[in-house]
């Protein structure tokens, strides 16, 4: 009898093994599932949380600079429609983005915004094109092929509205804070992904 701790989650699912491109800085959890044909690329200081999904099936998927992807969350998810980049572009995050707790964002030449929060549990449709320093708070839904002016807060309801405060800079300041205590906590493997 081992006195190891078991998951009670099921053993993720894995598939075929993407072609990736890391940036030396990244933090990527050992158990997070990076499946698919097409290339994943993160870039410098991102944080890839545990049981987090980047599923390049339906095309590439890009992580810029300084973003986070937390547990559960889902990259390059197939929507129920099944819309799918033809140009095979799945997934862009622009520089400072959060996805946060079992949000998904849907393949199909989807593009977040500089300093973009996706809330937990939020959906971003396939096709969406969210603008900077937007925030989705949890459980919002985008729709496919959406687009979302700069700065605007979107509410569960559909309510909106256009953030003035101008936190972008403190909001990046407190992000890159979080990355560098992450970095401590999360063990990291890039070489199990290669």
């Amino acid at each position: 009898m081992s006195s190891k701790r078991h998951s009670i989650l099921p053993p993720a699912p894995s598939g075929p093994k993407p072609p990736v491109h890391f940036s030396s800085s990244i933090t990527i959890a050992d158990s997070a599932v990076l499946t698919g044909t097409h290339s994943i690329a993160i870039h410098g200081e991102s944080v890839v949380h545990p049981r987090a999904r980047l599923d390049s099936l339906a095309g590439r998927i890009t992580v810029g600079r300084r973003c986070v992807v937390h547990e559960r969350a889902t990259l390059g998810a197939v929507g129920v429609s099944g819309r799918v980049a033809e140009s095979g572009a799945a997934v862009t995050l622009a520089d400072y983005v959060t996805v946060e707790v079992g949000a998904a964002v849907e393949a199909g030449d989807t593009v977040i915004g500089e300093g973009t929060v996706v809330g937990v549990g939020a959906k971003v449709g396939a096709g969406a094109v969210i603008g900077k320093h937007c925030t989705l708070t949890p459980h919002t839904e985008i729709a496919a092929g959406e687009v979302l002016p700069d700065y605007t807060v979107v509410y569960s309801n559909g309510m909106r509205r256009t953030d003035k405060r101008g936190m972008a800079e403190l909001k990046n300041k407190g992000l890159a804070r979080q990355i560098d205590v992450l970095r401590r906590i999360i063990p990291s493997n890039p070489g199990k992904f290669a």
